[in-house]
């Protein structure tokens, strides 16, 4: 169905945003030539804020105020990075597409160019997720692992600067602005299970504007939208965030089924519950609740109590 009118998207305003909302516009101009498009850059407190650490800060950080002027008009629709969404989407608001992921693996960059075994002890690296620190100090508990807040151009160039060794950062996004040769190493799902929704971008619109659904719903990636849908349920069914160290990762596998790959861990990588899971690709969100549940009980529940 051809659709003529022209739309609004809104997504955050640094560089990484901008050129995953081109990737999301190239994809709508090319189900719908007839669209015309305007993006609008949107402030967010977690952009604002740069001087307090990510700990402090909720899932939703980088979503809400752009989730906000979605509900009320003044975007027709919205792009995130699908790992900043919090669980639950707004009533009135739809996840109406997932575009093709990119990798979701973490990568190092640091001054070395070295892999994660070869790093001497002591290293310093540069990472505020609770998620990463903790599998990196359960792989190895030699190293340092410091804070370290900006955008991925701005966490790039500290990785080799005064007070770091190198930094830890998701492949999509140094992929996504072209500066993959700076990559040293890049970490195994099975030694640092990537976050929620790392890779994915998340195409969302008002439930109300029935026409804007059926839209973006032409560029929805089926197993991108399985994966990621899996990994949302498992963050719901745990009732996690980001401040948490506690991760899934979904795939569809050789054989056509979905391998799910989860994770809890201690802050301080001392203790490391890891499940993986195989169910079938038409049921994501049981599969996600599933393997919660089995991680729940074989002992994530003890180490998300303690915190």
């Amino acid at each position: 169905m051809a659709v003529e009118r022209r739309v609004v998207i809104g997504s955050r305003s640094s560089s990484l945003s901008l050129a995953q909302t081109n990737e999301v516009v190239r994809l709508l101009l090319q189900a719908h030539p007839l669209l015309q498009i305007d993006l609008v850059p949107q402030s967010t407190r977690g952009d604002r804020n740069k001087a307090a650490p990510l700990l402090s800060m909720e899932r939703g950080m980088f979503v809400k105020e752009i989730e906000f002027a979605l509900l009320n008009g003044e975007i027709d629709i919205a792009v995130h990075s699908a790992k900043d969404m919090p669980a639950t989407t707004p009533s009135g608001l739809a996840i109406a597409a997932f575009t093709v992921r990119e990798d979701a693996r973490d990568v190092l960059v640091n001054r070395w160019n070295a892999s994660l075994d070869e790093l001497p002890a002591g290293a310093r690296l540069g990472t505020s997720s609770p998620r990463r620190t903790a599998q990196i100090k359960a792989a190895r508990p030699d190293l340092e692992v410091l804070p370290i807040r900006g955008n991925v151009d701005t966490r790039l160039s500290k990785a080799n600067s005064e007070g770091y060794d190198g930094a830890i950062l998701a492949a999509a996004g140094i992929a996504r602005l072209g500066r993959q040769s700076e990559i040293s190493a890049y970490l195994p799902p099975d030694v640092c299970v990537p976050d929620v929704g790392q890779g994915a971008l998340a195409v969302q619109v008002r439930e109300s504007d029935g026409e804007l659904l059926d839209c973006v719903q032409a560029i929805d990636h089926a197993p991108t939208s399985a994966a990621v849908r899996a990994e949302r349920a498992f963050l719901e069914t745990m009732g996690g965030g980001c401040t948490l160290p506690t991760a899934a990762y979904a795939e569809i596998a050789a054989a056509g089924s979905l391998q799910i790959l989860a994770m809890v861990a201690k802050p301080d990588g001392s203790e490391i519950v890891r499940v993986s899971e195989s169910h079938s690709v038409n049921a994501p969100i049981a599969a996600g609740q599933s393997v919660a549940e089995t991680l729940l009980e074989g002992g994530a529940a003890r180490i998300l109590e303690a915190l």
